[in-house]
């Protein structure tokens, strides 16, 4: 079985984030880190300049929600109400400035806010550089340079926390079950460094030291799952 780890909304170092490096270099797995450009420091590319397990995908231009809440639109950056032209400036200019900030660490590849991305917009990606695309859902039949999130460990709504160990036990069994018969897409570990509890890490560790090392499990390079 494939997992592979995608962390989001990284723009500068935080002792949360020395937690996630931590554990990628103690059990050798990467991490891809969803970076906003607009917000992105110097200080996260000379920290993780010299990280062997630590590689860079590009969250969107500036994490901002562009949608209706009066009509209960969804949440997303790259949605439908934006201008196609302008957005596609804006993830260009934040594409230049990853490439600037952290250079072959930086994967060509786009993860919407919130995980969502207006299909138009994702038709024309590949037309500034960006050929590859994460959000959060299965794939019966993967796409090409589509790497998908599966298992988030966080609960959103009220209060932001751990969704708790017998719900990771649940959503595990699901996407494990749904790969037993067919060669599809690795399982893909969602988190949010930033917005983690204490219960968060002590999951991650505990997952990461059994997952990590069993002989059944295989942790491919992130570059290697979006051939970009």
């Amino acid at each position: 079985m494939r997992f592979w780890w995608r962390d989001d909304d990284a723009i500068e170092p935080t002792p949360a984030l020395e937690r996630m490096l931590k554990l990628a270099n103690e059990h050798g797995v990467d991490l891809a880190l969803a970076v906003i450009p607009k917000d992105a420091t110097e200080a996260l590319g000379e920290r993780l300049s010299n990280e062997p397990h630590a590689f860079v995908l590009q969250h969107g231009w500036q994490h901002r929600n562009f949608q209706l809440k009066a009509k209960r639109e969804k949440a997303a950056e790259l949605g439908s109400r934006r201008d196609p032209d302008e957005l596609m400036a804006q993830l260009d200019d934040g594409k230049a400035r990853l490439e600037a900030l952290f250079g072959a660490r930086f994967i060509h590849a786009i993860v919407p806010p919130w995980n969502r991305i207006d299909p138009e917009i994702a038709r024309r990606l590949p037309g500034i550089g960006l050929p590859g695309l994460s959000t959060f859902t299965f794939h019966n039949f993967p796409h090409p340079h589509q790497v998908q999130s599966h298992i988030d460990i966080l609960k959103w709504k009220k209060q932001v926390r751990f969704i708790g160990w017998e719900s990771a036990r649940l959503r595990f069994d699901l996407q494990l079950t749904r790969r037993r018969n067919t060669n599809c897409e690795p399982v893909g570990l969602l988190t949010h460094h930033l917005a983690h509890d204490e219960a968060s890490f002590e999951f991650l560790e505990t997952f990461l030291a059994i997952a990590a090392h069993h002989e059944g499990a295989m942790w491919p390079e992130v570059r290697e799952l979006f051939a970009v």
